[in-house]
């Protein structure tokens, strides 16, 4: 990651604004020598916080004012009509005009998925955009999509979304011939319902390497390098995932606090539940792509810290250096030629 990409960050987005964001900025600054960003909100705000941090504004970080912010529970169509100098909009608007490669927010995801598709579009043969991201696996990552965007989709839809996250897959992993898996409630072929039986057609006769079925437990063998679902199972696939990862931190805290022998066994243990913690920490897959756009916009957890959005930032980067939209754009035409054949 040492290309000479420029990052748009949305100061003023998630649930932390600018106290989590800057010194996430500067984190990730100091380790990308080449790295330029961009700190988008109020300017007093974000100069104070600067001051506060001990940092200073230079020619690798600058802030461009925007005098409004979304709220988090504020409705996208309410934000697309009074927003539009928000710290959002104009992230997303720095990277349209080409001042920025990439924008990462950690704002309101509905306004920034309706203001990213108003202001960037989207790629020819993509109908909607999906958030996709990836989730550990007991062999790496796999990457999955839909999380959330789009509650209600058809089966050309799901062919979609399948097309872009095999691009991610071998842009950023350099897998030759992604496994796509569908998410499903069984492996059988007669299991699911309408939409997904038909999408399973449509993926057999695609290009891509589809490989059937994917039950919920899948997910993390690493059978799959993609695994795709409308958005409403996807996000509470993600959230259950989050929570249990939450409950199990949670009761090994518990078990090792009881008493005095099982404290000792935890400090014998530390480097081991250190590593455990790591591996399943949702903020180590922090940052979230909206794909189909014509520009790379990152959503970050809206209660992320330092370092996972510092995590986000990164995946803008990397993206930005695998040119992910264009990619995508190149392959989805002759990805989606089943029309006609056979």
């Amino acid at each position: 990651m040492d290309g000479n990409f420029t990052i748009a960050l949305d100061a003023m987005g998630g649930d932390h604004g600018p106290a989590v964001i800057i010194p996430a900025a500067l984190s990730v600054l100091e380790s990308h020598p080449a790295l330029k960003l961009i700190l988008v909100g109020d300017e007093s705000i974000l100069s104070d916080t600067l001051q506060t941090s001990g940092m200073e504004r230079s020619e690798r970080l600058r802030i461009h004012h925007a005098s409004q912010q979304v709220d988090m529970d504020e409705s996208p169509a309410h934000a697309m009509r009074t927003k539009k100098d928000s710290s959002m909009r104009v992230a997303i608007n720095l990277v349209k005009d080409g001042t920025a490669d990439a924008c990462v927010s950690a704002g309101n995801t509905g306004a920034l998925m309706a203001m990213g598709r108003f202001v960037l579009k989207m790629l020819e043969g993509i109908d909607r955009p999906a958030i996709c991201t990836a989730l550990p696996t007991m062999t790496g990552h796999t990457w999955m999509l839909d999380l959330g965007a789009n509650v209600d989709v058809d089966s050309n839809h799901l062919l979609q979304f399948a097309v872009m996250g095999s691009v991610l897959s071998t842009a950023v992993d350099g897998t030759d011939k992604p496994r796509v898996g569908l998410l499903n409630i069984g492996e059988e072929e007669i299991k699911g319902n309408e939409q997904v039986q038909d999408a399973a057609g449509l993926l057999s006769r695609s290009h891509l390497n589809y490989t059937g079925f994917a039950e919920g437990d899948d997910i993390f063998k690493g059978n799959f390098d993609v695994i795709v679902c409308d958005g409403f199972i996807g996000n509470i696939s993600l959230k259950s995932v989050e929570g249990v990862a939450k409950m199990i931190s949670h009761f090994i805290r518990q078990e090792f606090g009881r008493n005095i022998i099982t404290r000792l066994a935890g400090l014998v243990a530390m480097p081991i539940l250190r590593a455990f913690r790591n591996r399943i920490d949702p903020g180590q897959y922090n940052g979230a792509t909206l794909l189909g756009l014509q520009g790379i916009i990152i959503k970050s957890h809206g209660s992320a810290d330092k370092d996972a959005f510092a995590n986000a930032i990164k995946v803008a980067v990397l993206e930005a250096e695998e040119a992910v939209p264009i990619r995508i754009s190149h392959q989805v035409k002759s990805y989606l030629q089943i029309e006609g054949e056979g």
